[in-house]
Parts: C-alpha cells; structure tokens; sequence
C-alpha cells in the first residue's frame, strides 16, 4: 500500500494542481506551454556552457591529463594521506559527476566498499560537489561571467571535505 502511495504522489498533485485551477477558472494548460517555453529557453541558455564543459571531460580523460596529473599529484596527496588510487576521483569530481562515478565505480571494484581507499571515497563522493558544472549551468544560465569568488570558495570547501573524509575514516573506522 504504502508502495502505491509513494509511486503516485506526483500524478496526484498535478491532479489536485490541475483540478484546482480549473475550478477557479485558470488557463491550466495555457500556463503550462508558457511554462515549457520558458523551459526550453533556459535549456537554449545554458546548452553552450554545459557542451563547452562535456568536451573539455572529454579531452582532459582521452588525452590522459588524468593520469599525469596524478602521478605529479601523489607525493602531495601523501602527506594528507589521500591514498593515490583515490586521487582522480578528486580530480574529476568537480568536473564531471558521471565521470567521478564511472571512477568510484572502479575504486570499489578494485578495492572494495570496506576497505580504507573505498571508505574514503565514499564519503568523498558523498561531501563534493560538481562544481565547475554547477558553476556553468547555473551562472551560464542567468549570464553571470565572474565566477572567480564563488569558484574559489567552492573549491577550498571541496578541499576542506577532503581532508575531513581522510580524518573521519581514520577516526571512526580505522
């Protein structure tokens, strides 16, 4: 029963949205190709930063900027004690979501979900955030060009929930 519910929350309240306009004498479905075409105007906005931001992914995995950047990387990561396989999952994290979790995927495969290196990146993937998409949609959709507060902002609280990820696990797990 409770199942059913869940699954058809959403219909309902489009119902009760839908019947409530028409009782009250509402354009319902006037209102709703006006809302669509504001839609699709917000997707026409934002489609050139979210493509510039799926190519540049792209490019920086194919031409193996990853692993570079995580051999230069690795003796640095060590001294917070970042294990080196979890490395380009915070490397790719703030880029891409999907990507990050194609990487996640691979670390708990490799390694499992219990081990130190799963656990961290567990809670890696959990306490990041996408933010060079985040900042593009968002800010690309309203026509926002400086970015560089918020950029930096973002990416010292990324680092911060690093560092906490490592101590956590240390601290609770280990």
């Amino acid at each position: 029963m409770f199942q059913y519910i869940t699954k058809s929350i959403i219909p309902i309240i489009v119902f009760i949205i839908i019947t409530y306009g028409m009782i009250k004498g509402r354009k319902v479905y006037e209102w709703f190709v006006e809302g669509a075409k504001d839609g699709l105007k917000v997707c026409m906005n934002i489609f050139p930063y979210l493509l510039a931001m799926i190519l540049a992914v792209h490019i920086f995995r194919e031409a193996k900027l990853l692993d570079m950047l995580n051999n230069l990387i690795a003796p640095i990561s060590g001294l917070i004690g970042l294990p080196k396989e979890v490395v380009p999952l915070t490397l790719v994290k703030p880029l891409s979501g999907s990507g990050a979790m194609g990487i996640f995927t691979d670390i708990l495969k490799n390694y499992g979900p219990d081990t130190f290196i799963g656990l961290v990146a567990s809670v890696i993937m959990g306490t990041t955030e996408t933010i060079f998409y985040t900042v593009t949609v968002y800010f690309g959709a309203v026509k926002i060009k400086k970015v560089r507060h918020t950029v930096w902002a973002a990416v010292m609280a990324d680092m911060t929930a690093i560092i906490m990820a490592i101590l956590m696990v240390k601290i609770l797990i280990f």
